[in-house]
């Protein structure tokens, strides 16, 4: 009789332990190697800012193996983004200038205020921005440049209100853009 009431009480406390750590997985995440703010705010659907709000960061730094809390959201399924979909979201203009940088004119760092990894990922489109004027995580759409990400912020973004910087991976694509006015689309979220 013991020996059942030891096994039955064993079962109960392994059921346990387990509803309560699947329930913990999905309100928490870990943070794993290549991981960026960024990255985590589009898997579960959330902005930048409610991710450092809800773990009461300071900063855009995030550590591996770091626990972060994320609402209680499910990772999304990964879907193809159209164009369609992003123009049927509400924007708002902002006129702009608008000039190019790479990884070796920003200092050769190559990890953006977002997280983001411009080396690993040297064809992703981020704008580097006034974050006052244009939130971080944001997505812009630029005239001759496509949608992209407002992802980094600069010197230059915090003296001068209205002037974004382009993200190319190369010296030659950067020259080409030299400097433009732009009315560009800041989607909201």
């Amino acid at each position: 009789m013991k020996k059942f009431i030891l096994s039955l009480g064993t079962v109960v406390v392994l059921s346990l332990g387990f509803s309560t750590g699947a329930f913990a997985q999905t309100n928490t995440y870990t943070v794993k190697s290549g991981d960026s703010l960024w990255k985590i705010s589009k898997k579960y659907h959330v902005s930048i800012s409610q991710l450092k709000s809800w773990n009461h960061l300071k900063s855009d730094r995030i550590k591996i193996h770091q626990k972060l809390k994320v609402s209680g959201s499910k990772p999304a399924a990964k879907k193809k983004t159209t164009s369609k979909k992003v123009s049927s979201k509400k924007y708002r203009t902002i006129r702009v200038s608008s000039t190019a940088y790479t990884i070796k004119s920003a200092g050769g760092r190559g990890i953006t205020a977002t997280g983001i990894n411009l080396r690993k990922h040297p064809n992703t489109k981020v704008i580097s921005v006034n974050p006052k004027l244009i939130p971080l995580g944001s997505k812009v759409y630029v005239p001759g440049y496509g949608t992209a990400v407002a992802g980094d912020t600069g010197g230059a973004m915090h003296r001068n209100k209205n002037i974004i910087d382009l993200y190319v991976p190369t010296y030659k694509k950067a020259i080409q853009w030299g400097r433009r006015t732009v009315t560009i689309k800041v989607y909201y979220k």
